[in-house]
Parts: structure tokens; C-alpha cells; sequence
């Protein structure tokens, strides 16, 4: 995240990012027909007469508050937002079903890539209405000069500021070479400003970020798995120079999860062939192993894991598989706890169906699933977490490290980001730093020199505009000891709009307290990568 600002947007966006990639992954979308279910899977099947009377049980209920409701019912809203998910709620948070709006968003997320503008919109804090978060470097709405802050008005010739987020998103999207108008309000313009935009590809890179932050150590943030993850992975490790990384911080941090495949690609990279990355197993699957496929250089260079509490799924057997085989050192806080897989099935009407069908485990045979059992949906994906640590599912690494099931990956070094003042908290929740880069920018040139700092002239400017504009009553005592985080949050924000988005990120990576820590943990990392090495030279050795 750029700012402080963008991790708070993030908090309430994880659990829909849960429900559209990171927690329905599986062996791969299937159709449901009664030859697969029947021929492919040894379940027990419950009575037919008993299922025959819980459907006649339910129609009759249906027919009578259909006849009988105060209002007229809707049969999508009744089945589609009632009777379906209810059921699929009594099994497990992460089993769900999909309406037609729904499901296209799961397959454009898996698919990492949809034709638009090329634009984050979220809603602004005071009144809801649709606001450009930041557009995306290199697409249209970037070339255009749409900028963070402008408030969407009109989306050919019609009103949106009236209009949720989705339904503008939806408005802005449509096939590769079609016009889009869009009309803005921009704070410091007159009046509206009107951008003519044509559609385009736009790429939903899963690894957003890879570069080198000091020389030999290189930086990769995987933000999902999605179709293109394995192969977006490669090709950055190329773009940099693989045989010369000495190094590697991998960063999964938020990453939600996504396709089982993709992770087992990923993970998988980093190695040796034939090593275990993940198993699974449920009551119509026998257990099945997935295995490592090895790369050229992926065994050769240390490797620091980043993770927090919103790492989850894939992410989770990332981390999972490269610790339990002593392949990287994981730094950062106990992950999110998600062992169970998805496996989606396409239904009619365009819906879909994503089941919890098996547990997976981790190389050494952990199940990391967090206990969902008398807990409520929202506690279980935003509530203080359990003891993480399962004292009845102990198992070892390659080299004898003592690790656990439970909820979650624990790492081997834990981290705790700085926390936030008083100060700092109340100035991060006002989107402060959002809010005055386009209040600065709306008088000022947006084009700023590389490298270009926040000078004590824009930091007084801001420092004025807090106590006039947003009212946050402060000390100059306040000011003075959290000067740096300041400086460091507001040039990282407004390099979104002098630069892109993606240069922001560049920013905020450099700046953050974990990074450094990882990289002085990489040494951390090398003594495990020398250990696993050694012992199997060790048992090549014995076997000659």
C-alpha cells in the first residue's frame, strides 16, 4: 500500500476479495452433471427419499410466504441472496454461490485482465459518490489525465454521482475499441472537465512490483494467483536477471489467495523437482499430491517470505510449502488460516457454485485451517484471532525445525509493524494525505522532478491545511516527532499523481520498516538455503 490511507481502504475490500479470488480455488471450473458426480467420486449418497421430503418440505415454505409476504417476493433475491447461501453458510465460511453479476467478476479476476479505462474507483468518505482512486499506469484513463480525487459525474451522458461503484465500474467497461465519455469534477476546476476515452486491454497484473532494492537484492509483490501468475512471475524474474539475485524478498502480503495451480507454479519454482509443494484430500477425493517442477536459477538465491494476517489460501501454500522445506525464512505475522479448497462448478443461468470439497496440507502434513465453528462470518474473517498454534498437529521441517498446524502459517520471525500514534492515526483515517494531494495539485503543476521530496514549504502548506481544512487538533510537539512519517506518506501519495501508481509503490516499498527488516534477514534465509543444500549432498552421498 502507498499510504497508510490504502491500507484502511484495504481492511473492509478483504473480505470481497476473499469471496471473488483468494478463497475459491480448486482443481479447475467444472460442470456439475449427475455422470460426474455418480462415476468420478465415491460418496456416500444420503437417502433419496430423505432429500426427496426436505425439497417438498422446502417448496411448501416457499409457496407460503410467497402467497402470504407483505411486499411481493422476488424468486432471484429469495433463492440467489436467501435460501442457497443460507444453506452454504451451515457448512463453512468460504463455500458460496455466485448470481451471473457475481460469477463474471470470479472468472475476470482469474482471468487477469478485462477491457476499459484502466481505473481504481472507490466512494468518497463524506457523501458515497463514486471518486477516482488512482488510474492504472499505461491505460487510457492514465493517458488522458484523469487523476486521484476526481469525482465521476457522468458516464456517457449519463448521471452516476447517484450510482454505487459497481454499477459505475460496470458503465466504464466494454469491448476493446469502443468510446467511453466520461465527465469529472475536479477540485480547483471551474467546471466539468470531459475526457473522450477509448477502451483497451487492461491487464490485472497479479505481481505488481518487482525490483531491485539494494544491489543483489531483488523485490517481488504477488498481490493474487490468478491465470498469468506463474508466467508474470517469470517474466519479471527474467526482466531483472535471475542469475544475478542474491536475494529475494517475496512479498504476499494482503495476497488474498487465488488459483491452487498458481501457487503450485509459483512455489514450486523455488524447489527441487519432484518436492512436494501441497496435498489435499476430502471425502470424494483421494489424497493427491502436488509436486515441484524446478527452474534453471530458482534454487541458487536466498529468499525472505513476507506475510501478514490477510495472507491467505494460495498465499498460505506459497509460504507453507517454501517453509516447510527450509526454502525461505517467513518473516512477518501469523497468516490468515485457510486449508480448505474450492472447487467451482459452472451452473445454469450463468451462476456458479464454489464448494469447500477438501482440506489441503503442507509438505510436512499440517492442515492450517483456523476454527470457523461457533464463530459469526465477520469474526471469523475480521475478529481478534485464537492461539494460531494446533498442540496436536506438530510436524517438522526438511532439516528438524518444529512447526504447527492450526490457524495459519506462524512465521519463523515475527514482525510488528510500528504502530500509530495519536497523531498519525487520526491524520491516516481523514484520508489525509489522498485529500491534499489533490487539494495541492489543483493549483499546482503535476510533473515533478525524479527523485523529488517534499520540501518544507509543501510540508507547512500541509501542516496549515490540516488545521483549516480537515480541523485535526494538533501540537507543534506532534508535528516535530512524527515530521519523517509525514514526509515519507505524503511524497509516496502524490507521486500517484505526478508519476503513476506504480512509481507510488516503488516509493512506499523503499520506505517500509519490513523491507528493511527482510533484508537484514536475509542472511537468516542463506544459512537455511547452505543447511538444505548440505544435507542433501549429504544424502546423495549415502546413496553411492
Amino acid at each position: 500500500m502507498s499510504s497508510q490511507r490504502r491500507y484502511f481502504l484495504f481492511i473492509p475490500l478483504f473480505l470481497a476479495s476473499c469471496a471473488l479470488v483468494g478463497g475459491w480455488f480448486g482443481p479447475g471450473a467444472q460442470a456439475v452433471s449427475a455422470a460426474s458426480q455418480g462415476s468420478q467420486h465415491n460418496v456416500s449418497v444420503t437417502s433419496d427419499e430423505d432429500v426427496k421430503a426436505s425439497i417438498e418440505s422446502f417448496t411448501k415454505i416457499y409457496d407460503i410466504v410467497d402467497q402470504n409476504y407483505a411486499d411481493k417476493l422476488s424468486p432471484d433475491k429469495a433463492i440467489y441472496k436467501g435460501a442457497i447461501p443460507g444453506m452454504l453458510r451451515t457448512l463453512d465460511p468460504h463455500s458460496n454461490f455466485f448470481d451471473p453479476k457475481e460469477f463474471a467478476g470470479l472468472r475476470e479476476e482469474q482471468h487477469g485482465m478485462y477491457y476499459g479505462i484502466g481505473m481504481l474507483i472507490g466512494a468518497q468518505p463524506r457523501t458515497g459518490k463514486p471518486m477516482v482512486i488512482h488510474p492504472f499506469g499505461g491505460t487510457p484513463a492514465y493517458k488522458a489525465g484523469i487523476r486521484p480525487g476526481d469525482l465521476l459525474m457522468e458516464v456517457n451522458d449519463k448521471r452516476v454521482d447517484n450510482l454505487n461503484t459497481t454499477e459505475v465500474a460496470d458503465m466504464l467497461k466494454g469491448p476493446k475499441g469502443t468510446k467511453v465519455q466520461v465527465v469529472v469534477n475536479r477540485e480547483g476546476s471551474s467546471k466539468p472537465i470531459t475526457f473522450n476515452l477509448v477502451r483497451d486491454e487492461i491487464p490485472r497484473n497479479s505481481v505488481d512490483t518487482a525490483f531491485w532494492v539494494k544491489p543483489g537484492i531483488a523485490y517481488m509483490r504477488i498481490q493474487s494467483f490468478t491465470e498469468t501468475t506463474s508466467k508474470e512471475v517469470e517474466d519479471n524474474l527474467k526482466a531483472l536477471g535471475e542469475p544475478n539475485i542474491k536475494g529475494l524478498i517475496l512479498d504476499l502480503r494482503e495476497n488474498p489467495g487465488g488459483l491452487l495451480q498458481e501457487g503450485v507454479a509459483t512455489a514450486g519454482r523455488w524447489l527441487d523437482r519432484g518436492q512436494v509443494v501441497v496435498s489435499h484430500k476430502g471425502r470424494a477425493y483421494s489424497e493427491k499430491p502436488y509436486l515441484a517442477h524446478g527452474s534453471q536459477y530458482g534454487e541458487s538465491y536466498p529468499i525472505v517470505v513476507l506475510v501478514n494476517r490477510y495472507s491467505a489460501s494460495a498465499a498460505e501454500i506459497v509460504a507453507g510449502a517454501l517453509q516447510d522445506h527450509d526454502r525461505a525464512w517467513i518473516l512477518g505475522d501469523t497468516t490468515f488460516g485457510k486449508g480448505l479448497v474450492q472447487t467451482v462448478y459452472p451452473l445454469s443461468d450463468n451462476t456458479g457454485l464454489a464448494l469447500t470439497t477438501q482440506h489441503y496440507y503442507t509438505p510436512s502434513g499440517r492442515l492450517i485451517q483456523r476454527n470457523y465453528s461457533n464463530i459469526s462470518f465477520l469474526d471469523y474473517y475480521y475478529g481478534k484471532r485464537t492461539a494460531s498454534k494446533d498442540p496436536q498437529d506438530v510436524k517438522q521441517t526438511d532439516l528438524g525445525r518444529i512447526v504447527y498446524g492450526g490457524g495459519g502459517i506462524t512465521p519463523d520471525e515475527k514482525f510488528d509493524a510500528p504502530k500509530l500514534d495519536a497523531f498519525e492515526l487520526n491524520v491516516a483515517r481523514k484520508n489525509a494525505f489522498f485529500n491534499f494531494s489533490a487539494f495541492y495539485f489543483s493549483d499546482h503543476p503535476t510533473k515533478l522532478p525524479k527523485g523529488w521530496t517534499p520540501d518544507e514549504t509543501v510540508l507547512e502548506s500541509f501542516h496549515d491545511w490540516l488545521l483549516k481544512q480537515l480541523r485535526i487538533q494538533f501540537s507543534e510537539a506532534d508535528w516535530t516527532r512524527d515530521h519523517d512519517w509525514i514526509r515519507d506518506q505524503l511524497r509516496a501519495e502524490m507521486y500517484i499523481t505526478a508519476f503513476s501508481y506504480e512509481d507510488s509503490q516503488r516509493i512506499a516499498v523503499e520506505q517500509d520498516p519490513e523491507i528493511q527488516k527482510a533484508i537484514e534477514a536475509m542472511p537468516k534465509a542463506a544459512n537455511l538455503l547452505a543447511q538444505s543444500k548440505a544435507r542433501f549432498e549429504k544424502q546423495r552421498a549415502s546413496l553411492h
